[in-house]
């Protein structure tokens, strides 16, 4: 078992190895949004890996490509779709404003 956490929303869920971070959110109501519904089609599930990133899946081309769509990317930017968590450990996540946002929408 993995667990994510998400310092800013307070909270924490634990999740079996193969499940990806947008699958976790999900699992714990985190506000992370996912409008193509986690298929690599959209960038509303950006979030930022604060630290775990080795238990991660590397990045593919695909996923690389709709991180150029997405608002405020930085160095430790993924898709919360196709970051697959790979090994039992402890990964931190902050959710992007414009996942939120995509959240919020989505939920009202």
């Amino acid at each position: 078992m993995a667990i994510v956490r998400y310092p800013k929303e307070n909270l924490e869920v634990e999740v079996p190895v193969g499940f990806t971070i947008l699958q976790a959110s999900k699992k714990c109501n985190a506000p992370e949004g996912y409008a193509c519904g986690g298929v690599c089609a959209c960038s509303t599930c950006h979030v930022y890996v604060l630290s775990g990133a080795e238990l991660l899946s590397e990045m593919e081309d695909e996923e690389d490509d709709i991180l150029d769509k997405a608002f405020d990317v930085r160095e430790n930017s993924r898709l919360g779709c196709q970051a697959k968590i790979l090994e039992e450990g402890i990964i931190e996540v902050e959710i992007s404003e414009e996942s939120r946002k995509a959240w919020e929408d989505e939920h009202t």
